[in-house]
């Protein structure tokens, strides 16, 4: 069902989004189709010498998870302006152990609309995000601004 201006309030919510469990193939994919080859993102033997437990999700990729949220809600034609600040990076599951450890490894991404407004003829709404792993670690924030019909 689409959404329609007059039928949103503020301090509505977003349906909560989960990820998948990122895994290190997510990251392989994603660094195959952005370009982003950091050996931060695949090699644990490089990570670890930088000081990191393991290997770390590109923090654009956590961005495309909050971006698949929201457009899983809002037509991405209505979507005007997406903005986030990264907060703590994000471990993919270990294979080894998957079973224990998948859950760990998901995001969920919450909205909330704070404003409505109108703007250069369209009527939008304005929505805070967060996306958070399972123990609660807020991974990013930002908003989204839509213009609904």
């Amino acid at each position: 069902m689409a959404l329609v201006f007059d039928e949103i309030q503020i301090g509505d919510v977003m349906p909560p989004y989960t990820s998948a469990p990122i895994t290190r193939t997510h990251l392989v994919r994603y660094a195959g189709a952005s370009g982003d080859f950091n050996p931060l993102h695949h090699d644990e033997t490089f990570a670890q010498a930088v000081g990191l437990e393991t290997v770390i999700a590109q923090g654009m990729f956590i961005m495309g998870i909050a971006g698949q949220a929201v457009t899983s809600w809002i037509d991405h034609r209505w979507l005007r302006k997406f903005s986030v600040h990264f907060l703590s990076m994000t471990q993919p599951v270990d294979l080894n152990d998957y079973q224990t450890t998948k859950d760990r490894a998901t995001i969920t991404v919450s909205a909330k609309v704070v404003d409505k407004y109108e703007e250069d003829g369209e009527k939008k709404i304005r929505c805070e995000l967060t996306a958070r792993d399972a123990q609660g670690s807020r991974k990013l924030k930002g908003f989204f601004v839509a213009a609904l019909p």
